[in-house]
């Protein structure tokens, strides 16, 4: 592994990576293959290697990664199993066109962790996961709306990119994000704000009998990783099954992450089918979609198509047992190991801003959080996130890099089992260097709506 240069500032040549970007932006539009990594400042930066918790870009810096490929890492980048378990199936060949036993010891591994799940279908990415879901609760229910909540992602693809980046109105009128989509887009999505029972109810007791599912984040990560109240969850659980609705947990993120059954098994709540992705193959492109048997037996029936030439491949269910199987060890070890580092450095950074006067505002779980300039106390839904500014947390963030530390440049940060205490160390000395140029002047809650993705 390259030595890391920890000491002062570094200071970062950005020569290679701005040529390198600005050769892509003749041939990718904004020279990056998805849209939220035009949000790096000073501009994209591009990466030859990666390992444990450490990123090495074109110009021969080295990182202490909290990006953690947008949190789909979580052994650490190069993990010995993971590549070992890869190596071999790609030995084998890389898709048969057909069934492997791999995908059947994946499959009754999910089944055994995760609460909900007692079938399961593979996908590729998490938008797709999230698609077949949404036709999965249509087809049981007869039903064609489905309920969201604004600063939810799931996705982008026409239908699940409504209202995502926007508190809702009076009115909850959907809102389209993109040029491209239909207005029909918008034809059977509700929009309602989370962490909100009281307004829940009052949209199901209006649209029961149009309504398929209620699709929630079960902790909004996307939009400021923002814990669930006490008792929503299970009013949501309750309300859902007395109107005959499907409850749908979208654990792109927090599946694997935050516990090995995912935040439902977390926080004691089970929907009737979850999406998983990211952090399910340390990395690697897999997906699933699993809940109650009679649901998914739809597929099985010829009642729902599902389909993917790379549904199931041998390198992504290697991947993803090689990942489970680790994060399994010692009845779970790794979760204590990552809530431990993640909560040492949200602490960490609240220190930091402290001994310099800046106003921060750290929450989360642990092994993702996420970081604001806010006097604001606590965040307890995306409207009050929304207004507040991201404008000193950029300015904070192109500081960590120069200082040899990559976030995300919205807030959220990830931790992996391969981030130690020395890296927290470090990390906080960068924090206290890069919180110099942080402007505190006036930070507070704003108007100002923010778009962007999610990842």
């Amino acid at each position: 592994m390259r030595k890391v240069n920890q000491g002062a500032i570094m200071q970062v040549s950005a020569s290679s990576s701005e040529r390198l970007w600005n050769r892509a932006r003749s041939v990718l539009p904004g020279g990056v293959s998805s849209n939220i990594k035009m949000e790096e400042r000073p501009h994209p930066m591009f990466f030859i290697h990666a390992e444990g918790s450490r990123l090495f870009d074109c110009d021969g810096n080295a990182y202490i990664d909290y990006s953690c490929g947008y949190g789909s890492v979580i052994l650490g980048h190069g993990h010995p199993s993971v590549v070992a378990a890869l190596q071999g199936a790609a030995a084998r060949g890389f898709n048969y066109g057909g069934q492997h036993e791999g995908e059947v010891i994946l499959a009754e591994k999910l089944v055994s962790l995760v609460p909900c799940i007692e079938m399961v279908r593979y996908n590729s990415t998490g938008s797709e996961a999230v698609a077949a879901a949404i036709r999965l609760a249509r087809a049981y229910t007869g039903r064609p709306k489905f309920i969201r909540f604004s600063g939810h992602y799931h996705g982008w693809l026409d239908e699940q990119l409504v209202s995502a980046h926007f508190p809702v109105d009076e009115k909850a009128t959907p809102r389209l994000e993109s040029a491209g989509q239909c207005s029909s887009s918008a034809d059977n999505v509700l929009v309602a704000p989370w962490n909100d029972a009281s307004a829940l109810e009052c949209l199901l007791e209006a649209h029961s009998r149009e309504v398929a599912a209620v699709l929630m984040e079960p902790i909004m990560c996307n939009g400021g990783v923002i814990m669930p109240v006490e008792g929503y969850l299970e009013r949501a659980r309750e309300l859902c099954t007395r109107h005959g609705v499907l409850l749908i947990f979208d654990e792109v993120i927090t599946g694997f992450r935050v516990h090995l059954g995912g935040a439902q098994a977390l926080l004691g709540v089970t929907p009737d089918l979850a999406v998983f992705g990211k952090a399910m193959a340390n990395g690697f492109p897999i997906s699933c979609v699993g809940g109650r048997r009679e649901i998914m037996n739809q597929i099985a029936a010829g009642r729902v198509f599902h389909a993917g030439t790379f549904n199931g491949n041998p390198l992504g269910v290697a991947t993803a047992l090689a990942t489970v199987e680790e994060l399994s060890r010692d009845n779970g070890a790794a979760y204590q190991l990552l809530t431990a580092i993640g909560r040492r450095l949200m602490q960490g950074i609240r220190e930091a801003a402290a001994a310099k006067g800046v106003p921060v505002l750290v929450q989360g779980p642990g092994p993702v959080f996420y970081t604001w300039f806010t006097q604001v106390e606590s965040i307890w839904n995306y409207e009050i996130s929304v207004r507040i500014s991201r404008a000193p947390y950029s300015q904070f963030a192109a500081a960590l890099l120069a200082n040899g530390v990559r976030v995300i440049p919205g807030g959220r940060w990830y931790v992996t089992c391969s981030h130690t205490e020395e890296d927290v160390d470090r990390t906080c000395e960068a924090v206290e260097r890069a919180l110099e140029v942080v402007r505190v002047t006036g930070i507070g809650p704003v108007l100002e709506v923010v778009s962007g993705g999610g990842s």
